[in-house]
């Protein structure tokens, strides 16, 4: 920012780096704005490259750091080449240039649009940000319907900010996700994978899954899994995906990691096993069975939310070792611990078994068998004997007599 002041162009700090400091929270990024433009910024820094088509930006490398700098936006009454909107008035491409007073109006949420003034170290606030701030309350800037046309995704980004902070969404700015939610389905499902990782590996994915669901979100996300939590099972609600949610939220909070294979195999699991049932009702034998139920069902998921290759091959090896935690005999248990994604697998396996969709003495059996020393574990994979001599295998029939044997 003082380098840029020193080559006679304005700098401020924005968005969520003040926000999180006004909150007493250390940001995990910090934004620059600046009326210099992209090519202007790259003379600046040698160590800037230029990203982005959507909005052009600047990213200016510190080592391992990145700071993400961008140009004052303007508003322009025609559209050009730089400013392109598709037919719904979704901003295609927003590269119109201009003040900081054009600028705060092109922000989305009033508590993300607080500039601080390295001249005078203040805060500028041009549309009562600090006011919403202190109230605790997200409001969209300007009409929530129009700004919410043009970029949807703003209302996924409206939940992940009020869980995150803790704040209640304006009125208005509810009413209008009720009545703009269908307008999700008009962004690429790569983008929306991306917000699906920022959703749900934040540390508050219980709430945000709730929140997106009471906003009728989440079924434009995931709208199978959706149609499964509607499914009772005696009686009782699924809860594996709860369960796998507060998992997610308890490991975050110790500072662990969490893959997100593991969490979206539990986001389809219900409604997996709901295609695995009918196609073995089909005739298919479970193995197959599992194999076209994860086929048919990723293929459908990709249209809505699109998994990279990577993540839908783990999901794949997660589920389709789950039958065969049920093969604790022969050498079978000891190939199957070797498995690459065995942890995964195996601590699925337990959360299915937290939540009663399995066996409590299977999910045992098996942590008991990683810990058995080799003796053990050998014991623990013998055939059951036959009860009515002890011995394995068969009984044999007894010698019949020779024919010069007595009566």
């Amino acid at each position: 920012m003082y380098r840029l002041q020193k080559e006679g162009y304005e700098a401020y700090l924005v968005g969520g780096c003040v926000r999180d400091l006004l909150l007493g929270r250390e940001p995990k990024d910090f934004d620059v704005v600046t009326n210099a433009d992209p090519e202007q910024v790259r003379k600046v820094f040698r160590n800037c490259r230029l990203i982005g088509r959507r909005f052009r930006l600047a990213h200016v490398h510190f080592g391992r750091e990145v700071i993400e700098v961008a140009t004052f936006r303007g508003a322009t009454e025609e559209h050009n080449d730089m400013q392109m909107l598709n037919k719904d008035g979704r901003l295609l491409r927003d590269n119109v240039y201009g003040t900081i007073e054009q600028d705060v109006w092109r922000r989305d949420f009033t508590v993300n649009a607080l500039y601080y003034n390295i001249k005078n170290f203040s805060v500028v606030d041009y549309v009562g940000g600090m006011t919403d701030h202190k109230a605790g309350t997200l409001k969209l800037i300007g009409d929530p319907a129009t700004r919410f046309r043009e970029d949807p995704v703003r209302m996924l980004r409206a939940v992940r900010f009020a869980v995150k902070l803790g704040f209640n969404l304006h009125a208005d700015c509810e009413k209008s996700i009720h009545q703009s939610a269908e307008l999700l389905l008009s962004i690429p499902p790569a983008r929306l994978y991306d917000e699906v990782l920022k959703l749900f590996l934040s540390g508050c994915a219980l709430q945000t899954f709730e929140m997106l669901r009471h906003y009728g979100l989440f079924q434009l996300l995931f709208p199978d899994t959706e149609k499964s939590l509607s499914i009772e099972e005696d009686g009782f609600p699924r809860l594996l995906l709860i369960k796998a949610l507060e998992n997610s939220d308890n490991r975050i909070a110790d500072g662990k990691t969490v893959t997100a294979y593991f969490l979206l195999a539990a986001f389809l699991w219900e409604p997996f096993q709901i295609k695995v049932r009918e196609k073995m009702t089909q005739g298919l034998v479970e193995y197959l069975a599992y194999q076209d139920a994860a086929n048919d069902l990723i293929a459908r998921q990709v249209k809505h939310t699109a998994l990279p290759r990577h993540i839908t091959l783990a999901i794949r090896e997660v589920w389709g070792m789950q039958p065969k935690f049920n093969i604790r005999t022969g050498s079978r248990p000891s190939r199957l611990v070797t498995h690459p994604r065995f942890r995964a697998a195996y601590d699925f396996l337990m959360l299915r078994a937290e939540t009663g969709g399995v066996d409590a003495a299977l999910a045992e059996w098996w942590t008991r068998y990683q810990t058995a020393d080799v003796a053990e574990q050998l014991k623990m994979t013998q055939p059951p004997r036959n009860r009515s001599n002890g011995k394995l295998g068969r009984k044999r029939n007894p010698r019949k007599k020779s024919s010069d044997e007595g009566d």
